[in-house]
């Protein structure tokens, strides 16, 4: 099919109800849609859902499969530099919209559309981050934010509006009962906010974490892993039978199921949000932790004290800068480099 560049647009897709309606929506605003999902190691039927983007009319549906990019470029670069925003939180998530924003920006130049979307909220972090990625690697490309929309938002006002939305436009209906939270999860990280969680005198339900084993049900033994870096980047890891593994993607996966499975990595927190606004999280981060660790323990070798007191400064700065999608700008390139 021929469309031209003025009418098409990337979608940022995640097969679920509000992409879903977003993906209708802009077909009804007169755009072509091209879909595009991100495998970032999140529990996705990736073929179920460009079924589901081709049934409701998108021109072409793109799976690029993200997950040794969002491990080698991002995860690792955040343990090179010891990222932790507010002491705690590892950055699964701000780690995460730079790798998606980039494949996105790569699908709209391959396919020369002119504009880019995504279904971020109007309160949160991920609309800078996706908006101030696309702004830096794709600037004369235009950002629609439907979230944003007066018109979107009037017509949508509630989870009913959309339900009702769907009915009417044949868009499938989740199966299964809506969590009391929202969950976000990739080959990383799992975060769980919103809902009953916004009360912080609420404890974190039992069952809540998908991705590591409850701390009081772990092995009561500890398992040896020997992470071998090079210039603060993990390359190999030797594991408790001696197997070594290699490449950036093994290297993580192994720190990871072995963490989850000692109940390594879970966070509850109250954060600060891009706008100012308070947030609670709690996250589970196992691999990233347990590296994080590793790295720690390495630099506390090889650094003296004064290029240490200077390289704390240093991850303070880029935590923050990661946080609020700052990935690409000249400033924190210049503070990983």
């Amino acid at each position: 099919m021929e469309v031209s560049m003025q009418q098409l647009v990337v979608l940022a897709y995640s097969g679920g109800l509000d992409t879903s309606c977003i993906l209708v929506w802009l077909r009804e605003q007169g755009y072509s849609v091209i879909a595009y999902l991100a495998n970032l190691g999140q529990n996705e039927d990736f073929e179920e859902a460009r079924a589901k983007a081709e049934k409701l009319g998108a021109v072409d549906v793109i799976i690029e499969d993200l997950r040794r990019e969002l491990v080698e470029d991002f995860a690792f670069v955040s343990v090179q530099g010891n990222c932790r925003y507010e002491d705690k939180y590892l950055l699964g998530t701000s780690l995460a919209r730079p790798c998606i924003v980039r494949g996105l920006v790569r699908a709209a130049r391959k396919h020369k559309a002119g504009f880019i979307a995504h279904g971020a909220t109007g309160k949160g972090n991920d609309q800078v981050r996706f908006e101030f990625g696309c702004a830096a690697l794709m600037p004369n490309a235009k950002v629609i934010a439907p979230w944003r929309d007066p018109g979107f938002c009037a017509r949508f006002q509630g989870r009913q509006d959309l339900f009702s939305y769907a009915r009417a436009n044949g868009i499938p209906l989740p199966v299964t009962p809506k969590s009391p939270w929202s969950i976000d999860g990739n080959i990383i990280h799992v975060s769980y906010e919103s809902g009953i969680l916004e009360d912080p005198n609420c404890p974190a339900p039992e069952g809540l974490c998908q991705m590591t084993v409850d701390p009081e049900k772990a092995p009561d033994k500890p398992q040896l892993l020997t992470i071998n870096f090079e210039k603060g980047i993990p390359v190999s890891v030797v594991m408790e039978d001696g197997s070594r593994v290699e490449g950036s993607l093994e290297v993580f996966t192994a720190v990871n199921t072995a963490a989850a499975a000692h109940g390594v990595g879970r966070v509850d927190m109250v954060e600060n949000r891009f706008l100012g606004l308070k947030s609670r999280g709690v996250y589970e981060t196992p691999g990233l932790t347990a590296l994080h660790a590793a790295h720690g323990d390495l630099e506390s070798v090889c650094l003296d004290k004064r290029v240490r007191d200077v390289k704390e400064h240093l991850a303070h700065v880029l935590a923050q800068q990661i946080y609020n999608g700052l990935w690409y700008s000249p400033e924190c390139e210049y503070t990983r480099q």
